[in-house]
C-alpha cells in the first residue's frame, strides 16, 4: 500500500516497491537499481542466484501499472559496473524497453555509472549530470543540498534499525526526508543498506510488508 504525502508544495506517493511517484508530472523516481550487479558477482565466482534483473523489471512494471507513469527518472547507479554488461542482463532490459517504448527514461549519472558507462543509445535513455531541475526538485544521485531546488537523491541505500522488546532488532529500508534532501531507498536487490541517523525535524518512512509507514517524529 502506497502512502501519499505533501512535500515542497507537491503531492507525492511513496510506493512499497521502494519508488517515489510524482502524480502532477506523471513521473516515477527510482534510486540505485544496480542492473547487472548479481551478474557481475557471479562472473567473479560468487554463487548468487540468477534472475535479479527480471525481478527488478517485474517490480518496475508493477509501479507503472499502479501509477500510470509516463516518465521514469533513475537517480543514479543504473548499471552496477562494466562487468555488469552481461548478455542476459542487456537482452532482458532491451526487451523490456521495446515493450515500453513510449516511456520517457532519464538517468542521472551516479558514481557507478561513471565506471559502467552510459546505457546503449538504442535504449533511448537521456543521460544527465546531477543538478537538473523539474519544478521544485533538483535531481541528483549524491544526497547533498543544492541551491537550485529540493534534492531528490539516492546513493546511501538508507535504512533504519528498529529495536524490539526482546533485545532483537530489524533493519528496514526507508525514505528519508531532510530539510534540503530526500534520500530514496535502493530499488535494486543485493545492494545492502546504510543505517541513517535522522535529525530533529526529519521525516522517515519505512517500507515493511508491502506498505509504507511514517515513523514517529524524532525529538
Amino acid at each position: 500500500m502506497s502512502l501519499e504525502i505533501f512535500f515542497a508544495g507537491e503531492t507525492l506517493q511513496l510506493l512499497p516497491q521502494k519508488a517515489l511517484y510524482w502524480p502532477r508530472e506523471k513521473t516515477l523516481l527510482i534510486a540505485d537499481i544496480h542492473f547487472g550487479k548479481v551478474a557481475a558477482f557471479r562472473a567473479a565466482g560468487l554463487p548468487l542466484p540468477p534472475g535479479s534483473t527480471t525481478h527488478a523489471l517485474v517490480r518496475l512494471d508493477d509501479c507503472i501499472a499502479k501509477t500510470h507513469a509516463t516518465r521514469i527518472v533513475f537517480l543514479g547507479d543504473f548499471l552496477h559496473s562494466r562487468d555488469a554488461r552481461a548478455r542476459e542482463t542487456f537482452s532482458r532490459f532491451a526487451l523490456w524497453r521495446k515493450l515500453n517504448a513510449d516511456l520517457e527514461l532519464i538517468l542521472v549519472r551516479g558514481n557507478h555509472d561513471a565506471h559502467a558507462g552510459d546505457p546503449p543509445i538504442e535504449w533511448m535513455i537521456r543521460c544527465i549530470n546531477e543538478g537538473e531541475t523539474i519544478g521544485p526538485f533538483c535531481l541528483a544521485h549524491h544526497p547533498k543540498p543544492d541551491l537550485r531546488g529540493y534534492v531528490l537523491a539516492g546513493h546511501v541505500h538508507p535504512a533504519v534499525r528498529l529495536q524490539g522488546r526482546a533485545n532483537d532488532s530489524l533493519r528496514l529500508p526507508c525514505f528519508w526526508f531532510g530539510a534540503y534532501v530526500c534520500v530514496l531507498p535502493a530499488f535494486g536487490e543485493f545492494t545492502g543498506t546504510y543505517t541513517v541517523q535522522p535529525k530533529t525535524g526529519d521525516r522517515v518512512f519505512v517500507v515493511a510488508e508491502n506498505q509504507v509507514i511514517e515513523m514517529k517524529a524524532v525529538d
